[in-house]
């Protein structure tokens, strides 16, 4: 929206449009490059403190089991770190002792390395070069000399030799001081031993002081809402410990059951390349798979032919789809609660900040932050761009859509929607609160008529589009079993399950193929909500006549033919400035139509009951209803009780195509008279 100018342009200052960024965006901007250039540059610090942090995750369970059995809080904090230490010593004790046997077999492989190596070369490598000969002996030479004659190398025909250098690299190796030697040799193992040892020391500390950083937590983000914020930061910190031991268990379980596959196979070193399968499985994705190029390389090493190496790759095949698709999501439950794509772009994100440490904690990592964002309302939009949930609702994805003009993909939302909802339902929770967005933009000016006009009518070709659906909620999909209508969760899902009485077992004016005239109050938003209510009471037995807005005048509604109404219902998506106009409509309805009850829709349900009621006491209707599923209840209690020769039960009975009936969301009662 361009900018507006006061005093119509004659040098005001001008009004920063909507679009143009506040200074709070400039400085979350800010915060964030900040941030981003602390984590890398503060990297040695900083993977520690994180290391330690989500050790304490999986340690909290052993010390809350040390608590119980009566141990101190200390004593069992110090079990529970040398428990760890002792667990990671022996990992590394048998990756050490697995890297050295295998290294001292590497000289009984290179014959068999050599002999494959050959063979492709000469399968791949051999065929081109000979055709590369062929074609240059076939080439004539410009010095008359045979094109494949041998050309001597520079150094030969300057009568130079190569220099030899190695003598004198080697006596510089021989002259290195045993504390250069040392340093050498020992500094690459003594800086992972410091790291853990920090790794440690922090976790230590963050367990004995677990409840003093939680209060600093909430101090710093939630200390409005204590009780909410501590509830949340329990019940998070519970799902990422059981999140961290699933994942570790399952990862240690692939290792298991991978080393024992590779000892039945015959696979040098199977406990190392165990270990590196689960390790490898931390990467989300691609580890798995990336786990399985060292084995296979030794596979390949190590026999002569190549049945090592098919059986090598049959295990990684059978076992990784097995536990990421079968094993894991009986393991969670539910998904991790990460976007896919979102794990991807933190894993090459934290990769990129911290290097390999960072490729194996993406997913911990991006799983701490989109908790931290679903309970830590000024961190919520951490959960929008990472989580797995919908970033818009249901009403919001449909009334986006038709702003963008994509009807089709409007209709597969409701397809997909309508697999576990009734028609009368989806119309009331998505579709009407739809409209009522886009009638708010109306009357902010966002929206002119034109654009409401084609809203309306998509809406109105949606309503058509799913017509070949009934409005009875949907039977569970289970093989051998009779279709039965699903329970509803709440009065809303309820679809009406009342059938009207056929044509010839009504009276009076209810005997009419279509008794109810159905009434567009005032925009074509309100006809799209009436094309809604005529297709659901067709579909429960009453046919329906519609009345476009422009019919509502005095001399419109006078010349109304009255012969066959018994039912009036007028449908108001926006009653903000037409509540008048609705008010001196029902006046000249009732001289027209005396004794037809009159209906009237405030689509959809107000949040301002006080609102409501002060609207109802002023329109003089017979009935109101915030929802479809009421106006078509209402419609049918109607047509119901002008059959006299049918008791109550009879009234209820099911559709022709519905299992058994389902009892109505509410029993409508007149209003007052105004």
């Amino acid at each position: 929206m361009a900018d507006r100018v006061a005093d119509n342009g004659r040098g005001a200052a001008q009004i920063p449009s909507a679009d143009s960024p506040t200074l709070a965006e400039l400085l979350t901007l800010a915060v964030g490059v900040v941030v981003v250039a602390a984590l890398y540059l503060g990297r040695d610090v900083l993977v520690p403190i994180t290391l330690a942090v989500l050790l304490t995750f999986v340690l909290a369970p052993l010390v809350r089991a040390l608590r119980w059995m009566r141990l101190g809080r200390v004593p069992a904090v110090i079990v529970a770190v040398i428990v760890a230490l002792a667990v990671l010593s022996a990992i590394g004790a048998v990756i050490a002792s697995q890297i050295a046997s295998f290294a001292q077999d590497l000289p009984r492989y290179e014959t068999t390395i050599r002999d494959k190596v050959e063979v492709v070369r000469e399968q791949t490598l051999g065929r081109v070069t000979r055709l590369i000969a062929q074609l240059e002996h076939m080439r004539p030479d410009a010095a008359g000399e045979p094109a494949g004659a041998p050309t001597p190398a520079p150094q030969e025909q300057s009568g130079q030799k190569p220099a030899q250098n190695g003598g004198q690299n080697g006596g510089e190796s021989a002259q290195q001081s045993p504390l250069a030697l040392a340093q050498q040799w020992v500094s690459p193992v003594l800086s992972p031993l410091a790291t853990l040892g920090i790794v440690l020391v922090f976790a230590t500390f963050i367990l004995l002081q677990k409840e003093d950083l939680r209060d600093r937590f909430i101090r710093l983000f939630g200390s409005r809402d204590l009780h909410r914020t501590t509830v949340a930061l329990n019940d998070a910190g519970r799902r990422l410990s059981k999140f961290f031991l699933t994942q570790l268990a399952l990862n240690t379980g692939f290792g298991v059951l991978v080393t024992v596959g590779l000892w039945f196979i015959g696979l040098p070193s199977p406990v190392l390349w165990g270990i590196v399968a689960a390790l490898c499985r931390f990467v989300p994705y691609v580890g798995a798979w990336i786990s399985t190029l060292l084995p296979l390389a030794v596979a390949a090493a190590v026999d002569p032919g190549w049945t090592m190496f098919f059986w090598v790759l049959a295990l990684f095949l059978a076992t990784e789809p097995l536990l990421g698709q079968v094993v894991e999501p009986v393991a969670y439950g539910h998904s991790t609660g990460l976007s896919p794509v979102s794990v991807l772009i933190a894993t090459v994100f934290w990769t990129w900040l911290w290097g390999p440490i960072g490729l194996v904690l993406a997913t911990p990592l991006t799983l701490c932050l989109v908790v931290l964002g679903r309970h830590v309302e000024r961190l919520e939009f951490l959960d929008v761009l990472l989580g797995d949930r919908p970033a818009l609702t249901a009403t919001e994805t449909f009334y986006q859509r038709m702003l963008a003009a994509d009807p089709d993909e409007v209709q597969d939302q409701a397809e997909i929607l309508l697999k576990t909802r009734s028609l009368s339902a989806y119309y009331d929770e998505v579709a009407l609160r739809g409209l009522a967005l886009a009638a708010e933009d109306s009357s902010r000016g966002v929206l002119g008529p034109a654009r409401i006009r084609a809203i309306a009518d998509a809406v109105t070709e949606l309503v058509e589009e799913l017509d070949d659906y009934q409005d009875r909620a949907p039977a569970p999909a289970v093989e051998g079993a009779s279709p039965v209508p699903v329970e509803p969760e709440g009065e809303d899902d309820a679809p009406p399950g009342r059938f009207a009485p056929p044509p010839e077992e009504r009276t009076g004016a209810w005997a009419c193929p279509s008794p109810v005239l159905c009434i567009a109050g005032a925009t074509p938003l309100d006809e799209a909500a009436t094309a809604m209510l005529m297709q659901l009471l067709g579909k429960h037995g009453l046919g329906a006549r519609p009345l476009a807005s422009d019919r509502l005048s005095r001399t419109h509604v006078a010349a109304l033919n009255p012969d066959g109404i018994a039912f009036v219902c007028i449908s108001l998506v926006d009653s903000t400035g037409h509540l008048a106009r609705t008010r001196y409509l029902i006046r000249r309805l009732r001289r027209q139509l005396p004794g037809v009850r009159i209906l009237v829709g405030l689509w959809p349900e107000r949040d301002d009951s006080a609102e409501g009621e002060s609207i109802r006491a002023t329109m003089g209707a017979d009935f109101y209803v915030d929802s479809l599923t009421d106006a078509v209840n209402a419609c049918v209690d109607a047509a119901a009780a002008s059959a006299p020769t049918r008791s109550d039960e009879a009234a209820d009975r099911p559709q022709p195509d519905a299992e058994r009936p389902v009892t109505p969301v509410l029993s409508m009662a007149p209003a007052a008279p105004a």
